[in-house]
């Protein structure tokens, strides 16, 4: 990421917020229950977790209510699938646009990330009332939890970057790309903690940069147990990287963009 490329995205700003508001209003269009779909989502699967995984698996959570323990990972969770299923498609669904006129290619997918965060702090609300609910009270960590979320964003936009030049060129990413978002579900600790998993196995956990970012955010949000500094600073590392990949990625192959899709 280049000077002359974050140049182009501050001078197309208004552009941004176009796209990210048309995505917010086409995603809920004739939709009866409108953005009430930022909630029900995260929370029937919760209830789906909560009877099967804290139920009858008895999977553990850390002296949380397992129901508060993983609303409060899908919240951030359903943000970030969501993002990469649409941010995947967004350059082949606004081929028109992309023939036509000139703007900055990247603007598609963060216009997607953007938008999302309508559905994020619509599901937070709901997260808040839940930690109130429980009784939840948490200290100084709660400054820390935008900054897990910030990380999120970053590493939404740096992945779909690169699916979204992937998938002008190779179509397959489409079909591919719901499978690939179900498996990342069941390695990103959500429906159980990291301490579930055998000693030997959590080091691998470092290379899925979801985990420690969406550990950080529960543990800042939730307060129950000692951040693992280790995993989320390999995290935010990881992130990073990714962010300079899906840029250099997309940089390379946007000039032709028009010709293919």
């Amino acid at each position: 990421m280049n000077s002359e490329w974050i140049a182009d995205f501050w001078r197309y700003r208004e552009l941004l917020y176009f796209l990210a508001w048309r995505d917010v209003k086409v995603r809920y269009k004739q939709a009866a229950l409108g953005a009430s779909w930022a909630v029900i989502q995260p929370l029937l699967t919760m209830i789906i977790f909560t009877l099967f995984f804290g139920g009858l698996a008895r999977v553990p959570s850390d002296g949380i209510p397992y129901p508060l323990f993983s609303f409060c990972a899908l919240v951030p969770w359903t943000y970030f699938s969501t993002i990469l299923g649409h941010a995947g498609n967004s350059l082949i669904s606004n081929a028109q646009l992309i023939t036509k006129v000139y703007f900055p290619r990247a603007l598609l997918p963060a216009a997607t990330v953007l938008s999302g965060l309508v559905d994020f702090s619509v599901g937070a609300v709901v997260l808040v009332l839940m930690m109130m609910y429980y009784h939840v009270k948490p200290g100084w960590p709660l400054l820390l939890a935008p900054l897990f979320f910030a990380g999120m964003v970053v590493l939404a936009f740096s992945v779909s970057m690169f699916l979204a030049a992937l998938n002008v060129r190779y179509r397959d990413v489409k079909y591919a790309l719901p499978f690939l978002v179900q498996i990342w579900l069941f390695v990103t600790p959500i429906i159980y903690p990291v301490t579930f998993l055998p000693a030997k196995i959590r080091p691998l956990l470092a290379f899925n940069p979801m985990a420690g970012l969406l550990e950080g955010f529960r543990s800042s949000l939730l307060g129950r147990k000692q951040m693992d500094w280790r995993l989320e600073g390999i995290s935010v590392a990881i992130t990073l990287v990714l962010l300079v990949i899906g840029a250099a990625y997309f940089r390379k192959t946007e000039k032709t963009f028009a010709d293919i899709v």
